[in-house]
């Protein structure tokens, strides 16, 4: 007796349908996305699912469902679901998929939002307890800025794990007891979550699929240098060496921005000078609608130019702003100066073409003055700015020559930026207090024999020296010649005096009192 087989063509073969099909079925039949503890449990019999079983599928499938349902095992208040939570769990869940299927990452993540957004529960807390839903072998690491907060955000992490509804939804996963420290605690199946600081407890000898900062900086130690280049160099130097894999190991940054040169300021500003060697996508989601959200399509779901009008309404957002513009700026706008700028008022400065053959005869006087530095590739910059005054009195920036030089390529630099300018212009060398600085200041001089040269000694703090010139800025005073450095002279001014660099309103400084000096009569002649 001969059997005869059927082929049956791969493509109408069904497969078992998973949760996700069967809610979207259900969504499918109803107008509005019915939470899971809505679901009817006959509707999961057919594809072999019980109660429970259909709402851990999807949990497993989706991180927002998972947010949606575990919310009671967190929180004793009612959720405020926004927009945004639904986002931000999708743009993650996408990096996560890629790194349960062990592929090469596409990009890490920087993710700029208010305080009081959920970020640190969706990412902190509810992450890991999600991916192990689906991986359970992953190493999370989890940075923060203060202990007390990491081990806080781990304890709640846990408390998820080991909730009752955890267990039933997900019973595979269970902790282990030899690995049970609130900051450091795993799985039976590998996988563990480390809690870390910045500038304390170290991920020194751990390696995670996944690398989660939040909130690195305290908002209180932002204006300390020291702070902000102990926090850069935990993200660049420290954390990049804790990967399982550099090709698969995604990176999450969430935080408010705070200062020009914050982590997230300094990560993005690496990747713009990388030349696409540095992948990172950045979500900027300000709690009122201006040019910084990102992507800007995000703009659509704002209501009444909120980000949350439920949370973060127009009372609680006044509130925010008179605890200071430039907090608010920063933690609730995105854009660590507010409005108009700190000192400067930079949108007072209008830039203008003007042909070169129309600068002698246009201008009364010409300045070039120099701040110093001498560290190749590195620290402050060498800047020289070149002014002009018009017959009306107004003050033209002309010319901005920038560099990290070392002293030999600096000096060389220098005389020749005076020989392209002409004997016509004054120049302006900065002496630094000390031996040190009278010295090098004098070799400048010697340098630019045949020039006539100025030296500058500069007293008060750089805020003071730079108000005159800001006064003419905001009032109108100051033009701008239309150049390719327009865009970084106007950065500096923007944020100072809490940028990162001053090199260039120092030097601007020292032109303009010069500039600007009225000039002595002796003997009917002017000096």
């Amino acid at each position: 007796m001969v059997t005869i087989v059927k082929k049956v063509k791969r493509s109408k073969l069904k497969r078992r349908p998973t949760g996700t099909d069967i809610y979207q079925e259900l969504r499918q039949k109803k107008s509005s996305k019915p939470p899971l503890k809505q679901i009817d449990p006959a509707i999961g019999v057919r594809a072999g699912f019980t109660y429970e079983g259909l709402q851990a599928a999807i949990c497993r499938e989706s991180f927002y469902e998972f947010v949606k349902e575990f919310w009671d095992t967190l929180h004793e208040e009612p959720p405020v679901w926004n927009w945004h939570i639904d986002y931000i769990c999708k743009r993650v869940q996408k990096m996560a998929e890629r790194v349960f299927r062990s592929e090469t990452k596409k990009f890490d993540l920087i993710i700029n939002i208010p305080p009081g957004t959920t970020k640190s529960t969706l990412l902190s807390i509810m992450l890991t307890a999600w991916v192990w839903t689906r991986m359970p072998e992953a190493k999370i690491i989890n940075a923060t800025h203060t202990e007390v907060l990491g081990l806080d955000f781990a304890r709640k992490c846990r408390g998820i794990i080991e909730s009752d509804k955890y267990r039933r939804y997900f019973p595979k996963i269970k902790l282990r007891e030899d690995q049970s420290k609130m900051g450091y605690f795993g799985n039976a199946d590998g996988g563990w979550r480390l809690s870390v600081t910045i500038g304390g407890k170290s991920p020194l000898g751990f390696h995670g699929h996944f690398l989660i900062v939040d909130d690195p900086i305290n908002p209180s130690k932002v204006f300390s240098e020291s702070e902000l280049k102990r926090a850069n160099e935990f993200l660049t130097n420290t954390l990049f060496f804790r990967k399982v894999s550099k090709r698969v190991t995604v990176t999450i940054l969430v935080m408010q921005r705070l200062h020009q040169n914050d982590p997230a300021g300094n990560w993005l500003e690496r990747a713009k000078q990388s030349e696409g060697l540095i992948k990172v996508k950045l979500i900027c989601l300000p709690a009122e609608e201006t040019d910084k959200v990102h992507p800007r399509r995000l703009k659509k779901y704002y209501r009444q130019g909120m980000l949350d009008a439920d949370r973060l309404d127009r009372k609680v957002l006044s509130e925010a702003k008179s605890q200071g513009m430039y907090s608010y700026s920063g933690q609730f706008l995105q854009d660590p100066v507010p409005p108009g700028g700190l000192l400067f008022d930079i949108d007072k400065i209008v830039a203008k073409d003007l042909p070169e053959f129309q600068q002698l005869r246009f201008f009364k006087k010409f300045v070039r003055s120099w701040d110093k530095a001498g560290t190749v590739n590195d620290g402050a910059y060498t800047v020289g700015v070149k002014m002009g005054l018009d017959p009306q009195g107004n003050v033209w920036i002309m010319d901005v020559v920038r560099g990290q030089w070392g002293v030999s390529q600096r000096e060389m630099t220098i005389k020749t930026t005076a020989q392209l300018d002409g004997k016509e212009v004054k120049i302006v060398i900065e002496q630094e207090g000390g031996s040190g600085g009278k010295e090098s200041a004098e070799a400048t001089v010697r340098n630019l024999l045949g020039f006539t040269v100025t030296l500058d000694k500069p007293t008060g703090d750089k805020e003071k020296r730079a108000d005159p010139f800001a006064t003419a800025v905001n009032n109108g005073l100051v033009y701008m010649v239309r150049a390719n450095w327009n865009d970084s002279y106007l950065d500096e001014l923007r944020y100072f005096p809490r940028g990162t660099y001053k090199d260039q309103v120092d030097a601007s400084t020292m032109a303009f009192a010069i500039l600007t000096k009225p000039s002595m009569k002796i003997g009917g002649f002017p000096r």
